[in-house]
């Protein structure tokens, strides 16, 4: 999730959302997406608890690249305030010592695979499309056209899903990929 606000709203402005926000204890990021070009009002925001600050006008490129810096780094912050250890049914992450085990046993992962399978157990049941994969584990955009993520994929069920009589890492077609206890059949 993440919230574009504008200052000049009708009621109550932008500076008391994002202050009701942060001190509700909601650290959902935030881009301030404002005319309001004045270095005091883009320093106010900050200090508010804003993540970035775009002034109007503005490139949809450029507000992209933002929200997607936006995400890394919420990520990356919720990584370093996460519990020690991820678990999925039988499959558990340790995030100290950067071990994968299943049912007990031990999986030898590359970096890319273990970046995926992390993504894929810290969102349990979303279906992540391909190109929030790419943007996330990648930290960057694949051609549409390419295999690449599904060849990850593919190689991250052979440690994880092959040996066991449960997946746990499934396709929704036309869609992307999720983790889950799968019921059964």
């Amino acid at each position: 999730d993440l919230i574009l606000l504008d200052i000049m709203l009708p009621k109550l402005d932008g500076w008391q959302v994002l202050n009701t926000l942060r001190s509700s204890g909601i650290h959902t990021p935030v881009i301030m997406l404002t005319a309001k070009e004045q270095v005091e009002d883009r320093v106010r925001g900050f200090e508010l608890g804003a993540n970035d600050y775009v002034v109007k006008p503005y490139a949809f490129a450029e507000l992209l690249a933002r929200v997607q810096n936006v995400f890394r780094h919420h990520i990356a912050a919720q990584v370093v305030a996460s519990p020690q250890t991820l678990r999925v049914a039988d499959l558990e992450l340790d995030m100290i010592k950067r071990v994968a085990t299943r049912a007990g046993q031990s999986m030898l992962l590359t970096a890319t695979e273990y970046a995926l399978l992390e993504l894929l157990m810290r969102k349990t049941g979303q279906v992540l499309s391909r190109t929030t994969i790419a943007s996330l584990v990648w930290d960057m955009n694949f051609d549409s056209d390419t295999n690449v993520i599904d060849v990850a994929v593919k190689r991250l069920r052979s440690k994880v899903d092959k040996p066991f009589d449960k997946p746990l890492i499934h396709t929704v077609r036309g869609m992307g990929y999720k983790l889950e206890e799968s019921r059964d059949a």
